[in-house]
């Protein structure tokens, strides 16, 4: 049986909205916080944690994605 192409197994990742729902809360609370804050500490803060965010997002979604494509 023939492997699915690598689209259908990046839409089939996609799919799980929990992670992505999840790490947009994350990044607009933080930005939220710093927006309250009013600093420029503050603000550094958040691009930080919106960084590790994204990377953790990333990487989440290439390990489903390469589950997804193994199935």
């Amino acid at each position: 049986m023939p492997n699915p192409p690598a689209r259908t197994d990046a839409a089939g990742t996609l799919v799980e909205r929990r992670y992505h729902l999840v790490a947009l809360a994350i990044v607009v609370v933080a930005f939220a916080v710093a927006a309250l804050v009013g600093t420029r500490v503050a603000y550094y803060a958040a691009a930080l944690v919106s960084f590790s965010v994204w990377m953790a997002w990333f990487v989440q979604t290439v390990v489903d994605w390469l589950r997804h494509a193994e199935h």
